[in-house]
């Protein structure tokens, strides 16, 4: 690493630490020419293929701007919307791919929507699976009823879910 005062090639790490919930290292340096010290931020970057084949980093923002389309006149909350995003971003992040499609993105909004706001979900499952019909809603629909049950039994007997979608 570059001293950023004397462009020294070297420096010496002399702490390191997680940051953004664990998404980065900051680490601390410093340079053995010059004395000075300064600060690196190291991320994972992860990037989305669209399906044209072009690649983009991934956004929470874009998450967060797709999803609130689909929540339009729903009663749903920037901080819920915010929170959506930071679990899709895991999910993806768990994947432990550097790229990932963007249909993997998608999948991974579904189940949060789905339990954040039921019509976004639809809204959003809708646009995402391209519903061409009224059976496809009806389809859905039926899911969501059996999924919400599954649920609710679950709760019941104290079991955690897992949702694979």
């Amino acid at each position: 690493m570059h001293c950023p005062f004397c462009r020294h090639p070297d420096s010496r790490v002399v702490d390191s630490r997680e940051a953004d919930e664990g998404q980065a290292i900051r680490r601390r340096r410093s340079c053995p020419e010059c004395g000075r010290r300064f600060t690196t931020v190291e991320t994972a970057v992860l990037s989305v293929v669209k399906r044209s084949g072009v690649t983009e980093p991934f956004s929470r923002e874009k998450v967060v701007k797709g999803v609130r389309r689909a929540c339009q006149g729903r009663q749903v909350d920037n901080d819920s919307l915010n929170l959506l995003a930071q679990q899709v971003e895991d999910a993806v992040r768990a994947s432990g791919s550097a790229e990932i499609p963007s249909n993997e993105v998608g999948l991974a909004i579904l189940d949060p929507l789905r339990n954040l706001d039921e019509v976004a979900y639809l809204r959003f499952a809708s646009v995402y699976k391209s519903f061409s019909s009224a059976a496809d809603f009806e389809r859905e629909i039926t899911d969501m009823r059996e999924h919400a049950e599954t649920r609710a039994a679950d709760k019941a007997s104290g079991a955690e879910t897992v949702s694979v979608d």
